[in-house]
């Protein structure tokens, strides 16, 4: 029998990508179970919206921690955690930290490059033995979504930012990275090019205003993300039928 790690990582398939609907806490996993979910992932956003707060590690980490493992315990299918920076830039705390967390029972997470608390990316020499400590850390099977932040840095989407994001991409793949996440790249043609290049599965998020699941899909991505926008379009709703009841 295929272990959740396989089933997980089976899911990212170019051209037919996995949707996950990110969600924040146990409700909001049953939730979007029963909507028909293959598999669950939190985001740090709403986890830190919901609970009160602000996003970048925030969080402290035991509350992040138990977090996960609630929503593991609560639902049947993989969960993958959004855990930014993994509470370290130094490469064997932050791995450290990584492997409580596949202690829960989450069978992957999001491991991002921007200087939480900070201003511009790590280095990429430094990124990589992060990325590679985690993978002696946690061993073969857990998926680390390594996640690359030059997309919501500027404003300007050349195919310079492109080559910078390949190179990251490739060197991520070659540390133990199981798949590529960059957010805000979303021009199909720029998709294309990173999916050919860069050997690992492409993770984008959806977002308002950004091309439908389709056109990425047809560019080749096998995940789409949908970040803090489920938890914000949620409050907004609960906003108003607030007013609506006290009004």
């Amino acid at each position: 029998m295929a272990s959740r790690f396989e089933i997980f990582a089976a899911l990212h398939v170019p051209g037919d990508p996995i949707i996950l609907y990110n969600i924040w806490d146990a409700g909001s996993a049953q939730a979007v179970v029963a909507a028909g979910a293959n598999a669950l992932a939190t985001g740090s956003h709403p986890v830190a919206d919901a609970n009160g707060w602000p996003d970048g590690q925030q969080v402290p980490i035991d509350f992040a921690l138990a977090n996960a493992r609630r929503i593991v315990e609560a639902v049947a299918l993989p969960v993958t955690v959004d855990f930014e920076g993994a509470y370290s830039a130094d490469p064997e705390e932050g791995a450290a930290n990584v492997l409580r967390l596949k202690e829960t029972g989450a069978v992957g997470c999001n491991f991002e490059d921007q200087i939480v608390g900070g201003e511009g990316l790590h280095a990429l020499d430094l990124q990589v033995k992060r990325i590679a400590a985690i993978r002696r850390a946690v061993g073969p099977d857990f998926y680390i979504n390594a996640r690359t932040d030059l997309f919501l840095k500027t404003q300007t989407y050349d195919e310079a930012l492109v080559d910078q994001a390949v190179e990251r991409g490739k060197a991520f793949a070659n540390a133990g990275a199981s798949g590529f996440f960059v957010p805000r790249l979303s021009d199909p043609k720029q998709i294309e090019r990173v999916v050919r290049e860069v050997p690992l599965p492409l993770n984008v998020i959806a977002f308002p205003g950004a091309p439908d699941k389709k056109a990425w899909a047809e560019a080749g991505v096998a995940r789409i993300s949908h970040g803090p926008f489920p938890h914000r379009a949620l409050m907004a709703k609960l906003t108003e039928m607030a007013r609506e009841a006290i009004g």
